[in-house]
């Protein structure tokens, strides 16, 4: 196949944008025969007695302490479904919220409405808005296709270093198999990697990050899950997990109000999926997200291809977003545009954790191996 030559998968709605995709002799492409090797391994919609059994253990190590897990609260409906149905399980969860200063006004309504119905305790995380600018700034000079990182890194790494600082040893985490299980490789690079995140702001970033807090290479794959002992559990993998059935519950339930399209909870992360993205690199991340719902049977791929004409955004809703994002960066319009149409950048220009990453994994390998399970996730 020449590197010109567009085709789409049969099966799903992947096609050659992802320049790695691979197709049998029948069409189905690689995403498709992946799904179909896991997910007997990464899928129980029928699960609910493994659920209660992995349910059991986090209760069992948390008695006596004020909460037995932590989760993460964005807003969106994977994660606001699943806070209100641990509830159903009797979880005493401590609630996090990350705010890294792009949440929608309908974002902050919906997690208030969900910690209130689930009278649960919140802790919303505040960063330091001119270190996320310093940063996002810093990202999009680098050229690179994640701009997410910045949100991303500082979620998790904020929910790992509260969990260390509460004693809590489970995670309780809203990723799902059954509308996440294609992705792409070749479109991301890991939001985790800090190595890279310290090497663009150390060559863009004009101020020293004091309380920007990142999670390193050691403490990711080695501290957290083999020595602290941290355990993650995805309870939406042990149910039959549909998104749109899910959000019209939160709405009936909780009072929740939808946003519309994919991560309407997040100005920045709308903008760069539904422009940045598809205007630089070439990448809809709405075959993706489309494609994992056709394989776990939530859309057909009729619907998909339908809703793929549709264009990803409302022309004056965009320049409202383009303003209000060069803005708050304190960058001009031009200048955000300029970043948008420099050349492409590959991760790999910066420094990385590659080599340590691909060290590593084959010493988690022979660790589970003599250990005879995974660590740090059961589901």
């Amino acid at each position: 196949m020449s590197s010109f030559e567009y085709k789409t998968c049969t099966r799903c709605v992947m096609n050659t944008t992802d320049p790695d995709i691979k197709f049998d002799a029948s069409g189905v492409c690689n995403h498709c025969h992946k799904f179909d090797s896991e997910k007997c391994n990464r899928w129980f919609p029928d699960g609910e007695e493994q659920l209660r059994q992995r349910i059991e253990v986090i209760k069992r190590d948390g008695k006596g302490k004020e909460y037995d897990c932590i989760i993460g609260l964005s807003g969106g409906i994977d994660s606001s479904y699943l806070a209100v149905k641990i509830k159903e399980y009797d979880l005493r969860p401590l609630v996090v919220h990350v705010d890294a200063g792009w949440n929608s006004e309908l974002a902050v309504s919906n997690i208030e409405a969900v910690v209130k119905y689930c009278n649960y305790d919140l802790h919303t995380h505040v960063m330091d808005w001119n270190e996320i600018k310093d940063l996002q700034v810093a990202y999009l000079k680098s050229g690179l296709a994640n701009q997410d990182v910045v949100q991303d890194h500082a979620f998790f790494s904020s929910l790992y270093h509260f969990a260390a600082k509460n004693g809590i040893k489970h995670f309780v985490n809203g990723g799902n198999f059954a509308t996440e299980s294609v992705f792409p490789p070749s479109w991301h690079h890991s939001a985790m990697d800090a190595i890279n995140l310290r090497a663009i702001h150390n060559k863009f970033g004009t101020r020293k990050l004091k309380h920007f807090k990142t999670i390193s290479f050691f403490q990711y794959y080695l501290y957290y899950p083999y020595i602290y002992g941290v355990k993650t559990l995805r309870p939406l993998n042990y149910m039959e997990y549909d998104k749109s059935k899910a959000a019209k519950f939160l709405v009936e339930k909780v009072g929740y109000k939808e946003y519309g399209k994919k991560h309407g909870e997040s100005v920045f992360t709308r903008f760069f999926q539904d422009y940045y993205l598809p205007k630089k690199f070439n990448i809809d991340k709405r075959l993706m997200h489309y494609s994992s719902m056709i394989l776990s049977g939530q859309m057909s791929r009729e619907f998909a291809l339908e809703k793929l004409e549709e264009p990803l955004y409302d022309p004056i809703e965009l320049q409202t977003d383009i303003n209000y994002v060069a803005k708050k960066l304190g960058i001009s319009v031009d200048e955000l545009n300029a970043y948008i149409e420099a050349p492409t950048v590959h991760y790999d220009e910066y420094p990385n954790w590659d080599s340590r990453y691909s060290f590593l994994k084959k010493v988690q390998v022979h660790l589970e191996s003599a250990l005879g399970k995974k660590v740090g996730n059961y589901g």
